[in-house]
């Protein structure tokens, strides 16, 4: 078993906000994520696919196909987008990035089944989450 990384970008923005609670407890807990005006990131994404190397082709997964699911599952539906407005998935979902990798694997996943998938989410420099199922 082998595994192979695409590494793709896309900007969103979103608010961190829990209905259920007071604006003080929204504020105290997600601090300036809770805007109600949203924010915004440059978030970068890693998509791992393992699996066993094709001895036809040399490829685990052919990278243009990978890249193309990720433009078409992904992309086209976050990038530039207001995740909380724009993006169902959020409609009763807070788009933490935990949230974020965990909804980028459930999409991709049904696309690459045959592969073990990891999302790895940078919504900063400093801040990254991943997510294998």
């Amino acid at each position: 078993m082998i595994k192979i990384g695409r590494r793709t970008t896309f900007n969103a923005a979103h608010r961190l906000h829990n209905a259920k609670w007071s604006e003080d407890k929204n504020n105290e807990v997600f601090g300036k994520c809770n805007s109600p005006n949203f924010h915004g990131h440059n978030y970068v994404m890693e998509t791992w696919v393992k699996g066993d190397i094709d001895p036809d082709t040399g490829f685990v997964i052919n990278l243009t196909d990978l890249k193309k699911i990720i433009k078409e599952e992904i992309e086209d539906e976050f990038d530039h987008r207001n995740l909380n407005l724009d993006v169902p998935a959020f409609k009763n979902l807070n788009p933490t990035a935990e949230n974020i990798a965990k909804v980028i694997y459930e999409k991709l996943k049904p696309r690459l089944k045959q592969y073990e998938l990891t999302i790895r989410l940078y919504e900063t420099q400093n801040n990254i989450v991943e997510y294998t199922g």
